[in-house]
C-alpha cells in the first residue's frame, strides 16, 4: 500500500499543479474581463476619437487583452510568493487556459471568423497574448526572487532573535552565579559571626569557672588542715590521764 502511494504521489502533485495553473487562468480571465469592460465603457468615446486607425485598434486590443497583460502577471507574482512555480509552464498554461475559453466563446458566436479575422487586430491580439505570457513568466521569476529574499530576511531575524535569546540566557546565568556568590558570602559571614559569638561566649565563661575551682581548692585545703587538728586533739587526752595517774604516787 505504501509503495503504491509513493508511486502515485508525483502524479497527484502534477495534477494539483495543473489544476492550480488552470485556476489562475480562469481567475485572471474573469477579473481581467470585468476590468476591461469597465475601462472600455469609460474610455470608448475617447478611443473612438483617436484619429489614427492603427492606434485606435491597438488601444482596443490592449483593453480586450488586459486579463493576460495585467491581471495574469499580478496573479502569477502573488502565487510565486507563496509556492514554488515554474515560470514558463505556469505562465503558458494559465494564458492558454484563458485563451482557450475565449476562443471557444468566439467560435460559438462567430465561427472560424471569430478565431482569426485576418486583420491587424488579430495580429495585435496574438502579440498581446505573447507579451502576456512573457510578462507572466517574468512575474513568476520576480515572485520567486522576492520569496527567497523574504526567506533570507526571516532566517536573519530568527538568527538575531536566537542571538538575543542566547545573550539573555547568558545574562540570566551570570545573574544566577552572582546571586549564588552573594548567598555563599552571606552564609560565610553568618558562619563567621556565629563562630565569633561562640568563641566570645567560651572566653566569657572561662573566668567564671576559674574562681569556682579556686574556691573548691581552698575548701579542700581547709578541710585537710582541720583533720590533723582533730587528730591531735583526739590523741592528746590519754597523755593527760597518764600524768594524772603518776601524781599521787609522788
Amino acid at each position: 500500500m505504501s509503495s503504491k502511494t509513493s508511486v502515485l504521489e508525483p502524479l497527484r502533485v502534477r495534477v494539483r499543479r495543473f489544476q492550480f495553473i488552470m485556476g489562475l487562468g480562469f481567475i485572471a480571465l474573469i477579473a481581467g474581463s470585468i476590468l476591461s469592460v469597465a475601462l472600455t465603457l469609460r474610455l470608448s468615446v475617447r478611443i473612438q476619437a483617436v484619429p489614427v486607425g492603427v492606434l485606435r485598434v491597438a488601444l482596443a486590443v490592449l483593453l480586450e487583452n488586459l486579463w493576460v497583460l495585467g491581471m495574469l502577471p499580478v496573479l502569477c507574482y502573488g502565487a510565486a510568493r507563496v509556492m514554488e512555480l515554474r515560470p514558463w509552464t505556469t505562465a503558458g498554461g494559465a494564458a492558454l487556459t484563458g485563451a482557450a475559453f475565449l476562443n471557444a466563446m468566439a467560435f460559438i458566436q462567430s465561427g472560424v471568423y471569430g478565431l482569426w479575422a485576418g486583420d491587424i487586430g488579430s495580429v495585435f491580439s496574438l502579440a498581446a497574448f505573447a507579451g502576456g505570457v512573457v510578462l507572466s513568466a517574468r512575474a513568476v521569476l520576480m515572485g520567486r526572487h522576492a520569496a527567497a529574499q523574504q526567506s533570507v530576511k526571516t532566517q536573519a531575524k530568527a538568527a538575531e532573535r536566537k542571538s538575543e535569546y542566547d545573550e539573555f540566557l547568558r545574562a540570566a546565568e551570570q545573574g544566577g552565579a552572582r546571586l549564588e556568590q552573594r548567598e555563599a558570602q552571606s552564609t560565610a559571614v553568618a558562619g563567621d559571626a556565629l563562630t565569633a559569638a561562640a568563641v566570645s561566649a567560651t572566653v566569657a565563661s572561662a573566668p567564671a569557672q576559674a574562681p569556682a575551682s579556686d574556691a573548691n581548692a581552698a575548701a579542700s585545703q581547709d578541710s585537710g588542715a582541720a583533720e590533723p587538728a582533730a587528730t591531735e586533739e583526739a590523741v592528746a587526752p590519754p597523755a593527760t590521764d597518764t600524768q594524772a595517774g603518776k601524781a599521787p604516787e609522788a
